[in-house]
């Protein structure tokens, strides 16, 4: 596992979009697992700008978002799917037939797992993207989640609940469920980049960097992963040996 310590979340964009854009320039076919959240806002800002003052090509590449709340349209402005569009599809000429967000009104795990059956289709996922919750979730994999678990309808805690109802006028608003990519799923990933910041997520980070492997902190499975990239701020760091 590589740590790359940065100052705060600005740095953390700067960074991170580097190397997503290095991959889209060494390999214009290459498949990316995206992430929403605010952690990869000013990553995908800086992916905007530095896209067009280096005239970076994306025409061929493909990208897997982690997961979408269950029971949203996709152009319901708190979806994935439009969050994605907004924040990074828009400003890059990058073909929309080729940007995969699960469907929030997907109604079985059966056909969750379609998502990871297309992903093997089109070659597999060369570089995923992960922010980090405070209780140690990847993706919507809350503490519990099976690490051999796939694509699923999954249940949201409490505590997610709250921490995204900031961007909901009503906590009431948020969806208490969401299609996730599983652990196994994000796992498959040959490549792995994770940003966490904040004092927030430093329980988080010192779990998931330092183990125990346990499902209490889902995120603790990425140790057994061989390329996994963090990036934490001094605040996400405090808690580490």
């Amino acid at each position: 596992m590589k740590i790359i310590k940065i100052l705060d979340n600005n740095e953390a964009g700067k960074i991170v979009s580097d190397l997503i854009l290095d991959e889209v320039k060494s390999n214009k076919n290459v498949i990316l697992g995206l992430a929403t959240g605010s952690s990869p806002i000013t990553t995908y800002e800086n992916i905007i700008n530095k896209t067009k003052d280096q005239n970076i090509d994306w025409s061929n590449v493909i990208t897997f978002n982690l997961d979408e709340y269950k029971g949203l349209e996709s152009d319901h402005n708190q979806s994935y799917r439009y969050f994605m569009n907004n924040q990074l599809f828009n400003h890059i000429n990058i073909k929309k037939e080729n940007t995969f967000v699960p469907s929030g009104l997907i109604d079985s795990d059966n056909e969750a797992q379609k998502y990871d059956e297309l992903i093997a289709q089109k070659g597999g996922i060369d570089l995923q993207l992960l922010g980090l919750g405070i209780n140690g979730h990847v993706g919507f994999n809350e503490p519990g989640s099976d690490f051999e678990g796939l694509t699923s309808i999954v249940n949201l805690t409490k505590s997610t609940i709250e921490a995204n109802s900031r961007f909901f006028e009503n906590e009431s608003d948020v969806p208490t469920q969401a299609i996730s990519m599983g652990l196994k799923s994000i796992m498959n990933a040959k490549k792995i980049i994770l940003i966490a910041t904040g004092e927030a997520k430093a329980e988080a980070v010192k779990n998931l960097i330092e183990g125990p492997i346990s499902k209490d902190w889902p995120c603790s499975i990425l140790l057994n992963h061989n390329d996994v990239t963090v990036v934490i701020d001094e605040q996400a760091a405090k808690l580490l040996k």
